[in-house]
């Protein structure tokens, strides 16, 4: 069966290939050019709520964080870890060449500018901001080598606004 160009539970797509990553293990490599706006590939997996997703991905017991969920909204993600899910060997980067999109329940991932042959994708994972933030951040390291790197895959600080002067 295919899906969006990829054969289910293969690593087989038309577009990049999977090979090993500096950033994080194995990543998604461009096999040729991608132009900027093209949709690239579905990020795919079973719909659980934040409830079974906590069941599944305890970060208390976890060494290092490695997860495949993707939030969907306020109730509900995406746990894409599954073969059939070649998106999830997609890496994060501070610098990103690509971004995800949710539309109707659907993560696509698309360019976010011109990616030539043999570029890592990479899309800024912006993980939530709540809890401890200085033991979140050790917990969720960035390893992207982006001169750009926040040091974190989490989401960038909200700036604050400077409060104007009353004249």
């Amino acid at each position: 069966m295919k899906q969006n160009g990829t054969r289910s539970g293969s690593l087989d797509h038309p577009l990049f290939e999977i090979r090993r990553s500096s950033i994080q293990g194995r990543g998604a490599f461009a096999k040729r050019r991608i132009r900027a706006g093209q949709k690239i590939v579905e990020y795919t997996g079973q719909k659980i709520d934040n409830d079974e997703a906590d069941r599944r991905y305890d970060e208390d017991r976890m060494s290092r964080h490695h997860t495949f969920l993707f939030t969907l909204d306020d109730d509900y993600c995406i746990d894409g870890n599954t073969r059939s899910n070649i998106a999830r060997l997609i890496n994060h980067s501070c610098d990103p060449n690509c971004e995800a999109i949710i539309d109707d329940d659907h993560i696509w991932i698309y360019a976010l500018k011109n990616i030539q042959p043999g570029v890592e994708l990479a899309y800024d994972y912006k993980y939530e901001r709540t809890g401890d933030i200085r033991k979140l951040e050790k917990f969720y390291v960035c390893h992207c080598g982006s001169p750009k790197c926040r040091g974190s895959i989490m989401a960038p600080p909200r700036k604050r606004r400077k409060k104007r002067k009353k004249g």
